[in-house]
């Protein structure tokens, strides 16, 4: 039976931000995979002295099967991957739809606060763990066009094949443990919950309240 390794997001948290120390000096900023990547994102943020903000992408699916991507949307660009019998008239209404929904999301989770601008920075993009790597690789094909300086993905836990993935595409992948064996991110985990709306909520405002009374 595997032992988890990681008691919950908070001690993986912890162990992350240490690995992450050595970028401290560079003008960088976290970038949290929500739900589950904030409570670590804000350890991380604490640590390093970073800005935290909350990444938001949604998949482009195909019009004929919505559950295999075509590409990937952010608030303000997305990318596709040419697919014949896709008219750009399908891409133009799906990008108005899923921007509905990332803007309720961001101004739920974010409220007023503008974006930052991670052009030139290093950006450390924090998530709870990654199996295959394909969620964040949309990700990181939109950040790109933001021209930062470094792209650096922390997780505490990743598969082998996702980490030979995605270090072709970013400057590093920082994982505290790449098993030999992958059983899903869940299983090095002791807790696991879900992470709600309010939980997200409550790190990103305690961030900000700590960053103005500092």
């Amino acid at each position: 039976m595997l032992k988890a390794m990681f008691q919950d997001r908070t001690e993986a948290g912890r162990l992350l931000a240490a690995k992450l120390k050595k970028y401290q000096n560079d003008p960088g900023i976290v970038l949290a995979v929500p739900r589950g990547g904030v409570p670590l994102a804000y350890i991380v943020a604490m640590e390093l002295g970073f800005p935290l903000d909350i990444i938001l992408t949604k998949k482009i699916g195909h019009p004929m099967q919505k559950e295999y991507a075509i590409g990937a949307a952010s608030l303000f660009d997305y990318f596709v991957t040419p697919h014949r019998g896709v008219s750009e008239e399908y891409i133009q209404r799906e990008l108005v739809a899923i921007r509905a929904r990332l803007k309720e999301m961001y101004k739920k989770f974010m409220g007023d606060k503008i974006q930052e601008n991670i052009k030139g920075k290093t950006v450390i993009i924090i998530d709870d763990g990654m199996a295959t790597g394909n969620t964040i690789l949309g990700t990181i094909k939109l950040i790109q066009k933001s021209l930062p300086g470094k792209i650096i993905i922390g997780v505490p836990v990743a598969s082998k094949e996702a980490v030979e993935k995605l270090s072709n595409e970013v400057d590093e992948v920082v994982a505290v443990l790449i098993p030999e064996e992958f059983y899903g991110v869940g299983a090095f985990y002791e807790n696991f919950n879900e992470v709600s709306d309010e939980e997200v909520i409550f790190y990103l405002d305690k961030l900000r309240r700590l960053r103005k009374a500092g």
